[in-house]
This record gives structure tokens, C-alpha cells and sequence, in this order.
């Protein structure tokens, strides 16, 4: 994050503006609404602005700029066509630790002015950094049409009665459920038809009913395999409801931005080589300790939390303690690593069944186990292969699998690192190693696979005889 989103308090405060033609009319504009005391600086203004000083809204010097204007200002806006004065008042505000904004010119600027949806006292702003100011405008033209007018009014009807509020529920949960009642419910649905004192009185109806305190619950979410993209509603909105969340080591940074701000995180991944019954245990009790004190626990897992996750585990220990639980699926990562390289898991010419598993089965994995993995025309997905890949490829091709079997070998798959290696099954083991193919990744063999140089869509793609440090066509269109 570049810049620290930030809402100024400018009312009753003085703010220059430097500069006179039609661009520092709108910022001035723009002041003015938030109820800044705006002064401009500059020989010439525009007719409007000179409207605005006759009647005494604004405050106008008639020079060209001098430095002692920086006295007794709170912020500082540069909107002359001379970027050697705007660069000349730039560097004073820096002597002086005053914001500037320098139009149009992001390098010399401390802050940025951003497109503004305005739904009072409800402020939506969007910001690219000064960098492509058009984007700004494009996205903030999209969000006006989310949010109908009557929002600002909701805002200022739930600031009338926040004092009750707190008053009526003490507990946070149920406060949070009772904000989300209000946008969702009649109260909301009375504003949009203009029908304020209907809206207020459905308010108030609400707060005189009895409210106990909230009761925990846990909700099993799939975070998918890292792509924030591949969430789903149900998972976005149970990581903007949750007071704690429990989340895997794999779970993405890019996804645990999307929880509540204030929601507290705590990282119960397994780690290789440690004991993983007793990092369980922990996170059983976790779950029981947070849902018992009455807050809303997501337990955030990578993939899907049936597929290799110890999801069934993790209900039967919540109903044996008698802990209310939601389940969300998420994309498991076979289906998405695949879609990602281009691989169709099945195939009519190809595979006709398809297989997950984990490369970390026992070594005593029988004969017929081993001979039925080996069949032709299926697709084998291996979870959590790479530390078994000296060993694996060997097993398949001596119960029968053919040493020209394609395989894709899938890292990252989703993220913006993804790679995939694709070759032959007798070349699986020594290539991935000279690539340095590590955690996670999914191993894919089957026929299938030898679609992915053609199909690949998303990543680097690498094939057995690529050298090492280079891709082939390699594409990223997100």
C-alpha cells in the first residue's frame, strides 16, 4: 500500500491554493464543500472564482507566489501550469512538513486528491496513486451505480440513534448484525422509498425487542488455492463477519486482506516435520475456546476443507462439544491448478475417471493399490507430492505406467508466481529438482497433461528441456 488512505477534518481550517485557471476552480469547489477556508494565490483567476471572492467565500491574492502564503495553513494544493513554480512550492511545503498536492504531477505530491463518491456522510473515495487518474474516475463511475442516494441518509439516521444502540446491544456481535438488519431490512428499504419517519420508527421498533447475548459458532471456510479471485460470496462474507479467524499456512496474504479489519488472526498451520495430531489438537481447541466466549470463528483453509483438510475432523470434535458450525466450500486445488494450466481433468479421448490423492501415503501402499494407480486413461491428482517425487514416479512406471506418461507439475498454481513444469513421467523426478520446484505444488500425470503447453492460459510455463530461469508461453491476462 502506497498511500495511507486518510479523510481530513478541513472544516474552518485554511487551505491555498495555488493557482487561478479552471483545474484550481474544482479543487476549490471540492474545499469548499468540506467547509475549508480556502485562500488562491495567483495574478489571474477564473470568473467564477472571482465570483466566490466578491461575495467573501474565498479569500484571493492577486501575485504570483510568495513563499510566506505557507504560514498558518493546514494543507496546500499546486495547481499552476508552471511546473518550476509547482516544483518550487513543492519543496518549501517539504521544509515546512505541509501536505501538498501538486496537480497532475504524483512525484512531487504528498497527497492525492481521489475521485470521490459522495453519498454524505458516507464518503467513497478511490485513489490510483496520481498515476492514471482516468482509471480512478472509470471505477468510481461504476461504484455510483452500487449505492443508491439514500445511503447518506441511512449513515446519518444511524448516527442519531448510536448512542441507543450501544445502549440497546453491548455486545459487538450483535451490534455488527444489527448494522448489517439496517442496510439489509425495512429500514433501508423505507429510504430508497423516501419514507424517512416510516424508516426511523422500524428502527426503533427493532432496538425495544430483547436481544441475549450472541452465541459462538465456527464456519469451515475454502480459501481455495490462493487466487482471492476463486472465493466465494459465502466465504467473502463469513471473513467480513468473523471475530477470529484460524487460517492454514497456505492461505494467501491476498486473501486474509479481505477479512474485517479488527477481526483477530491466528496462524494454526502445520508445519513439515512437526507433530501434526497435536498442532490439531491445538486448533480443536482454539475453536472450542472462541466459539464458548460467544464469537464467530472462521476456520480458514486452503483448498477446500474436505479435500485433504480434516474438515470431518474438525465437525465431529465441534458437534461433540455441542458448537453450532456452517461448512462454505471452497475450490479444491486440483480443479483450479488445473484450470489454471489448461488441463481438462477428464477428457473423452483421454480420461475417463479422474483420481485425488496424496503423494504422502504410506510406502506400504499394496499391489493392487499400486497397479489399479498405474491404469491408463485416468488422471491422477497428487496433493502435497514434491517431498515424494525421488520415490513416486519409480512406483508408477514399475506397476505398469509407460515412462512416456505426460505429467504437469503445478507451483503457485492460481498466484501470480504460478509455473508449471510439463514432460515426461521418466523425467519427473531429476526435472523438478533442476527447476527447483518446491511447496505447494500439485502433481498432475495422465494424458491429459499434454495439453498444457497448448492450453495454458495463465503463468510460466516450463517444459522439461526449458533451460533453467526461462518460460515458454508464459501469460498472465488478469
Amino acid at each position: 500500500m502506497r498511500l495511507f488512505p486518510l479523510f481530513a477534518d478541513l472544516k474552518g481550517r485554511r487551505v491555498l491554493v495555488v493557482g487561478g485557471g479552471n483545474v484550481a476552480e474544482r479543487k476549490v469547489r471540492s474545499l469548499l464543500a468540506s467547509g475549508a477556508q480556502v485562500t488562491v494565490g495567483s495574478p489571474a483567476i477564473t470568473p467564477e472564482l472571482q465570483q466566490l471572492h466578491e461575495h467573501g467565500t474565498i479569500n484571493h491574492l492577486a501575485l504570483p507566489f510568495q513563499p510566506e502564503w505557507l504560514e498558518d495553513i493546514w494543507l496546500l494544493i499546486a495547481a499552476t501550469d508552471n511546473r518550476d513554480t509547482n516544483r518550487h512550492i513543492a519543496a518549501l511545503a517539504h521544509e515546512k512538513r505541509l501536505f501538498i498536492n501538486v496537480v497532475d504531477d504524483p512525484v512531487l505530491s504528498t497527497f492525492q486528491v481521489p475521485s470521490i463518491v459522495d453519498r454524505s456522510p458516507m464518503m467513497i473515495a478511490i485513489s490510483s496513486a496520481g498515476h492514471a487518474p482516468v482509471l480512478a474516475r472509470r471505477v468510481r463511475e461504476r461504484i455510483e451505480t452500487l449505492f443508491d442516494h439514500s445511503l447518506g441518509t441511512l449513515v446519518a439516521l444511524a448516527a442519531r440513534h448510536r448512542p441507543a444502540i450501544r445502549l440497546a446491544l453491548p455486545d459487538m456481535r450483535r451490534r455488527r448484525e444489527f448494522y448489517d438488519w439496517l442496510l439489509d431490512g425495512p429500514v433501508a428499504a423505507a429510504l430508497r422509498k423516501q419514507q424517512p419517519q416510516a424508516a426511523e420508527q422500524a428502527l426503533v421498533d427493532e432496538l425495544q425487542h430483547e436481544h441475549g447475548a450472541a452465541k459462538g459458532k465456527v464456519v469451515l471456510v475454502g480459501a481455495g488455492p490462493g487466487d482471492p479471485g476463486l472465493l466465494t460470496l459465502n466465504a467473502l462474507r463469513a471473513l467480513n463477519e468473523a471475530d477470529v479467524i484460524l487460517y492454514d499456512r497456505l492461505v494467501s496474504e491476498e486473501i486474509r486482506e479481505l477479512a474485517r479489519r479488527d477481526a483477530t488472526q491466528i496462524c494454526v498451520g502445520k508445519i513439515p516435520g512437526e507433530d501434526h495430531n497435536a498442532t490439531q489438537g491445538r486448533i480443536h481447541q482454539l475453536m472450542r475456546e472462541h466459539a464458548n466466549a460467544g464469537q464467530y470463528v472462521v476456520r480458514l483453509k486452503g483448498g477446500d476443507a474436505f479435500v485433504f483438510g480434516r474438515g470431518g475432523e474438525e465437525l465431529e470434535y465441534l458437534r461433540s462439544h455441542d458448537i453450532a458450525y456452517e461448512v462454505v466450500p471452497g475450490i479444491t486445488a486440483a480443479m483450479a491448478c488445473a484450470a489454471y494450466a489448461g488441463i481438462p481433468l477428464t477428457h473423452r479421448d483421454h480420461a475417463q475417471s479422474l483420481r485425488l490423492t496424496t503423494a504422502q501415503f504410506s510406502r506400504d501402499t499394496t499391489e493392487e493399490d499400486w497397479a489399479s494407480l498405474a491404469q491408463a486413461n485416468q488422471t491422477l491428482a497428487f496433493y502435497m507430492g514434491v517431498s515424494q517425487l525421488d520415490w513416486l514416479p519409480g512406483q508408477l512406471m514399475a506397476h505398469g505406467r509407460s515412462p512416456d506418461t505426460p505429467f504437469a507439475l503445478i507451483e503457485n498454481g492460481t498466484r501470480s508466481d504460478q509455473r508449471v513444469l510439463h514432460g515426461k513421467l521418466e523425467e519427473l523426478t531429476v526435472q523438478a529438482g533442476r527447476h527447483g520446484f518446491k511447496s505447494p505444488s500439485l502433481l498432475l500425470i495422465g494424458e491429459v497433461t499434454a495439453l498444457a503447453p497448448k492450453l495454458q492460459w495463465f503463468g510460466a510455463s516450463l517444459s522439461a528441456q526449458s533451460p533453467i530461469g526461462t518460460s515458454c508461453g508464459t501469460t498472465t491476462p488478469r
